[in-house]
């Protein structure tokens, strides 16, 4: 009996987690952000639904280009919360990545989001790395229609592969799916990260993890 009520115990405690590792699920139709709320929740806190409008859900101007004359080579239209109020607590986002020809969108991991992906024009080398300590690197060439995805918290990447621009659609399983690019938080935290422990992270020259911080 113990070992059942012990059994019993673990799978609701399992239950339970998987409840809460996502965004929290809306008790009512929408709940849209009041961004001058002061009050701090894990979310936005909702604004009177009376006061709701069609605005609150609309976003416009995402089949526009975008300038890609980045260091990678590429930019992100990030659709969001932040910018459709009415996405909070209902657990989802887009992204528009323009690719110049041979750019990247570099290393990068969502914290709180999968992410599935969509090619709308060009082809597209994509891949994403198993956690430790497998490391390993799943690797695939997508073109026009073609769809992939990369799993929560892991660092993913794409690189456009043709000498024209190239175009993907994301959506992301969180209302801000956050993102963490590697050489941005390694090389330019601020402050930054001593030089001895990424030299010795890296195996390289402290002189070399010098240079590269100077580039962030």
């Amino acid at each position: 009996m113990a070992s059942r009520f012990l059994i019993l115990t673990l799978l609701f405690a399992i239950n339970c987690f998987i409840a809460l590792a996502s965004d929290p699920s809306s008790l009512q139709d929408f709940c849209v952000a009041d961004t001058k709320n002061p009050v701090i929740l894990n979310g936005l806190p909702c604004k009177d639904h009376k006061l709701a409008q069609a605005e609150d859900f609309f976003f416009r101007g995402l089949h526009q280009a975008q300038n890609t004359s980045t260091p990678v080579g590429s930019r992100v239209t990030s659709v969001n919360v932040a910018q459709i109020p009415g996405l909070n607590t209902l657990g989802i986002s887009l992204a528009r990545v323009d690719y110049a020809p041979w750019g990247i969108n570099p290393p990068h991991t969502h914290p709180r989001a999968t992410e599935i992906l969509t090619v709308l024009e060009g082809k597209l080398e994509v891949g994403f790395v198993s956690s430790n300590p497998e490391n390993r690197l799943f690797l695939k060439l997508l073109e026009k229609g073609d769809v992939f995805v990369f799993p929560v918290g892991l660092v993913h990447f794409q690189r456009n592969v043709g000498n024209g621009n190239a175009i993907a659609l994301a959506a992301l399983s969180s209302q801000n799916p956050g993102v963490i690019t590697i050489a941005n938080s390694v090389f330019g935290s601020k402050p930054h990260i001593s030089a001895d422990i990424l030299a010795k992270a890296f195996q390289v020259d402290k002189n070399i993890v010098y240079n590269i911080q100077s580039k962030f």
